[in-house]
């Protein structure tokens, strides 16, 4: 699945799900482009780090993903874009009835606008190359819901839809648009978790992953951001030039139930 020669963007991908994504497209021989709402000297480090260890070409580029103007901006500064990953996200639990609305407002800024925002900025440029794909990452919680994650559960189910509506749009063209929608990823900030969790509960590492933190997914073992990258690099593969408009679920089982 050789990626070589495609230039890639991927938001949000300065750490967790999208750096592993990046590293795993990077593997694959694509140019990469990172990008967060930061611009520290670690974050373009990054990007060094990626194209030492790969032989590829990788920037970092700041861009804040709940504006829209920026979110354009991060693609006309990257020059091009034949793989878009929309993986920028953010979480806040709380009752509907309590919920702040500005925590509202920017989960759907960051999750589900971004999406609408940097799709029709890069869908030129795709055009223009004659292929492209767009791949975004939205969740288990796309196809499900639970409580007290309102604006999450809503955002992700509408870019399910979004995901939808851009390939319905493209279906004659050689452009693809998906959703892979994880469970849950073993990530640093989820690995931070853990520990927690154990006191809590008074439960070992492996008991509190597997009866806590896994109860919803049925194979009681995290996805891997690797799991994702290389499902990432299979939409992108000409194997997948005929999967559009649909969802991959890697999430341990968790929706089929």
């Amino acid at each position: 699945m050789s990626l070589k020669g495609k230039t890639a963007i991927i938001t949000g991908s300065n750490s967790g799900i999208g750096l592993g994504v990046a590293r795993e497209m990077a593997r694959a021989g694509a140019e990469v482009i990172l990008n967060s709402f930061t611009d520290r000297d670690e974050d373009h480090a990054l990007a060094a780090e990626i194209s030492a260890e790969f032989g590829v070409t990788a920037r970092y580029i700041q861009a804040d993903m709940s504006n829209g103007d920026a979110c354009r901006a991060l693609i006309e500064t990257a020059g091009g874009c034949d793989i878009l990953v929309n993986n920028a996200g953010i979480q806040h639990v709380a009752p509907i009835d309590e919920f702040p609305v500005d925590k509202w407002d920017a989960i759907i800024a960051i999750n589900m606008n971004s999406v609408f925002h940097t799709t029709a900025a890069a869908l030129p440029h795709m055009r223009a190359r004659g292929w492209g794909r767009v791949i975004n990452i939205a969740s288990a919680h796309g196809l499900t819901a639970s409580p007290f994650k309102a604006a999450y559960v809503a955002a992700k189910h509408g870019v399910v839809g979004m995901s939808k509506t851009v390939a319905l749009e493209t279906a004659e063209e050689p452009i693809t648009c998906n959703a892979i929608c994880p469970g849950y990823v073993l990530t640093p900030l989820v690995e931070a978790q853990i520990p927690d969790t154990m006191e809590k509960y008074n439960m070992g590492r492996d008991e509190v992953i597997k009866k806590v933190m896994l109860e919803r997914q049925p194979s009681r073992e995290f996805a891997t951001v690797e799991q994702l990258g290389g499902t990432v690099c299979f939409l992108a593969s000409d194997a997948a030039a005929q999967i559009t408009g649909t969802t991959i679920s890697v999430d341990g089982g968790w929706t089929a139930m």
